[in-house]
């Protein structure tokens, strides 16, 4: 019988000379929660010692930090992890290196597993990466399937929710692995779970930096542009989910000018223009970018733009030029 994925990542690991530990991308949202606790529990179950998921940025988004507490997330800062080093060990989870939106930590990434757009060979030692599905959660109940390992009643239940999320109720790049583990985690999930998340995705203060940024929205054609200000990366995808349900609107740039830069998120639902050829085009020769046909992400470092410039023209003139391409 061939070794399965799981098989495959536990011998490597057992050869960690030290800890092992779970990373997500910088601000997790509830996809790379639910795919790092489903793999924490995998890996545990396997015989994986000193072990730990870290993270490196504050988590804001009321529903994340929901998640944290319902479901006893083993989840700290890597400022706060007694040891983090080179003799350390990491697994990157729902995301790969180089991405702007991960921090490279002093730790040996051995492995990834992740749904976005490949990078590329980075020197892992494992990894899977399937960027046609539509979240990171789908691969882990898939390894949980595979090796015959029915999740706990709460890992299904973060993984149905992650599922959920990131394929917004299985209508935005959902494939047919997300559709099939949606539906075998359901009957497995605390679906009363599910309905107290949802009624916990916008806090107060998310509220009120939503109403800011809704009157900064501008509409070109089937453009919408939305400036967040002090807004986390999670908080910058949803304002744009919302926006891009707007009647007429299926395209929208969000962006938010930040200390160290602009941090933009890019929504699309039209299959002519590609939100992660749009971000690439958005932040070519300034910055970084990618992501998946329907949603992506990117950062210009503030140092690559001049004082002179002026950001919000510079993300308009340079979006509806790649519309304009994308329809000529």
């Amino acid at each position: 019988m061939n070794p399965t994925k799981l098989d495959i990542l536990v011998d490597i690991l057992k050869e960690a000379p030290d800890e092992v530990f779970i990373q997500p991308h910088n601000v997790p949202d509830p996809d790379a929660i639910a795919s790092s606790l489903g793999l924490y529990y995998l890996l545990s179950r396997r015989g994986i010692q000193k072990l730990a998921i870290v993270y490196d940025q504050e988590i804001e988004k009321a529903n994340s930090l929901r998640m944290l507490e319902m479901f006893k997330v083993p989840i700290i800062p890597a400022s706060q992890a007694a040891t983090l080093g080179a003799e350390d060990w990491a697994v990157l989870v729902d995301a790969q290196k180089g991405n702007a939106n991960i921090t490279d930590l002093p730790t040996d990434e051995v492995a990834a597993i992740d749904h976005h757009e490949y990078r590329g060979n980075m020197g892992y030692r494992f990894e899977d990466i399937r960027p046609e599905v539509g979240s990171c959660s789908a691969i882990i109940a898939d390894w949980f399937f595979e090796n015959n390992i029915e999740p706990p009643r709460t890992v299904a239940t973060a993984l149905l929710y992650g599922i959920f999320m990131d394929t917004d109720n299985l209508t935005r790049g959902a494939s047919d692995l997300d559709i099939n583990m949606f539906y075998r985690l359901y009957s497995l999930s605390d679906i009363d779970m599910i309905v107290e998340l949802k009624g916990n995705e916008i806090s107060i203060k998310d509220l009120e930096l939503y109403a800011e940024a809704f009157k900064t929205v501008e509409i070109y054609d089937e453009l919408g542009f939305l400036l967040l200000k002090s807004a986390n990366d999670s908080l910058l995808g949803a304002a744009g989910d919302i926006v891009v349900s707007v009647s007429g609107v299926n395209i929208v740039i969000a962006y938010a000018i930040r200390d160290t830069g602009i941090k933009l998120s890019v929504r699309s639902t039209r299959d002519k223009v590609r939100a992660n050829e749009m971000v690439r085009y958005l932040v070519e020769d300034y910055g970084v970018g990618g992501g998946h046909d329907n949603m992506a992400g990117g950062f210009i470092p503030k140092e690559n733009l001049g004082s002179s410039r002026l950001i919000d023209t510079f993300i308009k003139h340079r979006a509806i030029a790649f519309y304009e391409k994308c329809n000529g």
